[in-house]
């Protein structure tokens, strides 16, 4: 099954919405690679295995299961992650990628990959429709969190 979407970073149309800047998202993008565990619900634990130039192989730790997976950045456009199925993963990749069309637009376009088989069948449309409405929350939850990484950084700290 592959599936994408497209979630709206900057909205100039929307003077509530706080803006972030191309760089502040690859940060974020950049920490949920290297911290997962901030991001994902039900994630125990990251260790990152190796780090050979833009590419970490990480092993990630969900209760009794482990879950191995190759993450590859690509500096300021776009985070790949590649997960190899097991017989009791469903294997699969999910790439990030920012889109910028002009200065006052940012989107974070999300492109799914997975072994999920595609079936007309009732049951497996239903199915999948459950899988894409999952991964839209959890990548809205992303961006969420990455906004509140950016604002946090930005507070000013206690005088010294």
């Amino acid at each position: 099954m592959n599936f994408e979407h497209l979630i709206q970073i900057n909205d100039p149309l929307n003077p509530f919405v706080d803006s972030m800047t191309r760089e502040q998202l690859w940060e974020g993008l950049v920490l949920r690679a290297e911290q997962p565990q901030l991001f994902v619900i039900g994630l125990d634990s990251c260790t990152i295995l190796s780090r050979d130039g833009n590419v970490l192989e990480r092993e990630l730790h969900y209760g009794q299961a482990t879950v191995r997976d190759r993450v590859t950045l690509q500096d300021s456009q776009s985070v790949r992650y590649d997960i190899l199925p097991t017989a009791v993963h469903v294997g699969g990749s999910l790439t990030m990628t920012i889109e910028q069309p002009d200065e006052l637009q940012l989107f974070l376009r999300f492109e799914y990959a997975t072994t999920l088989p595609v079936s007309d069948d009732q049951d497996a449309v239903q199915t999948q429709e459950i899988v894409k409405s999952a991964y839209r929350e959890n990548d809205i939850d992303t961006v969420r969190l990455i906004r509140q990484y950016m604002q946090t950084k930005q507070e000013p700290g206690p005088l010294h």
